[in-house]
């Protein structure tokens, strides 16, 4: 048996739909146990679908306990969960059977949290088991370096993109002609965009026939307010704040208009977005010291460093190189197998 240890996020459901229509035996060989924190989200539903508020505490763990000792493997969805944490460090035969999929933000705490009392209390536990853990799952080999050298992980890499989220979708939507430039700014409204310091970057090309496009309708809203005021200060109308939730449909739309894309964050991010807009051809920057930086260039494709940012058009060369690139390594092929190798493995 399989145990998925998830928190509830918008990866999950169509991740439990995935495994329940390309795994053989899903409902006999895998278990959910999920930590409802939001709504906002679909929930999956099923026999096989535990849900952790569904149960008082005691019961919760008590059954969770007898899960992962009967579990031959157990496939941890993010380190979010600390109460999930505690509870293997205290069975901590079980650790080697564990898979981390790593998301980034839970293993960027320990780079970027404050240092609060619960920061340290939650990374005790956090290095104990991470120290244990029989095995890592992710696409970028760099952030399984990062667990290797803050944490001393010693378990097996398994090369694999983990959600559909991040498949390569040949969208019908095509760009239509438009004067000027469009640039597309960060992902979220969370202040490791580096919104600021990318609009300086940009500030040169005040003057010239650009928009830039910037999403803000989720995360830090009070850093938001500070990004619209800092931009429409610059760039006046030609900066434009999406301030309202769009449908996924719609950002694509919107992503097919983009010409260049900026991600100016320190650490391993928006990853979804990034592929999204490689393999639609654009041209986009982001840090060349983040892991997601060497882990695209490790593919073959080209994507830019944002401390030499440019307004040249991409060549259409490496535009089309990079499409195909993106549609043959992000496939559902190539994630069912990965998944599989796991499972089987």
């Amino acid at each position: 048996m399989i145990l998925h240890l998830c928190v509830l996020d918008k990866f999950i459901d169509p991740f439990f739909q995935f495994t329940k229509e390309n795994m053989p035996d899903f409902d006999v060989n895998h278990q959910f146990y999920i930590n409802v924190l939001s709504n906002n989200y679909s929930t999956p539903k099923g026999e096989n679908v535990f849900l952790a508020g569904n149960a008082k505490p005691l019961a919760r763990y008590a059954w969770l306990a007898q899960q992962i000792n009967k579990a031959d493997k157990i496939i941890l969805h993010g380190l979010w969960d600390h109460r999930i944490n505690q509870l293997l460090s205290f069975q901590p035969w079980a650790l080697k059977k564990c898979y981390w999929a790593i998301w980034g933000g839970d293993l960027y705490t320990y780079q970027l949290s404050k240092r609060t009392l619960g920061w340290w209390r939650n990374e005790a536990f956090r290095r104990f088991i991470i120290k244990r853990i029989g095995h890592f799952i992710t696409h970028i080999r760099g952030d399984y370096e990062l667990a290797q050298k803050w944490y001393g992980a010693k378990g097996i890499w398994h090369e694999c993109f983990m959600y559909p989220s991040n498949l390569y979708q040949d969208s019908l939507v095509r760009a239509t002609p438009h004067d000027g430039i469009n640039i597309l700014l960060g992902n979220s409204a969370d202040p490791s965009n580096n919104h600021i310091d990318a609009l300086e970057k940009l500030r040169p090309y005040a003057t010239e026939d650009i928009q830039i496009f910037c999403p803000l309708s989720y995360g830090d809203a009070e850093n938001a307010k500070k990004v619209v005021d800092y931009g429409k200060s610059i760039f006046g109308d030609r900066f434009i704040p999406l301030l309202e939730f769009m449908r996924f449909d719609e950002y694509k739309t919107l992503l097919a208009q983009i010409d260049i894309a900026i991600f100016n964050h320190k650490r391993q991010q928006g990853m979804g977005n990034i592929t999204t807009l490689l393999g639609m051809g654009k041209k986009v920057f982001i840090r060349s010291n983040v892991t997601s930086y060497h882990a695209i260039r490790s593919l073959g494709a080209l994507v830019y460093d944002v401390e030499h940012i440019d307004l040249s058009p991409i060549d259409i060369n490496h535009a089309s190189r990079n499409s195909k690139i993106i549609a043959n390594y992000f496939s559902s092929e190539h994630l069912t197998q990965s998944w599989r190798q796991i499972y089987e493995g």
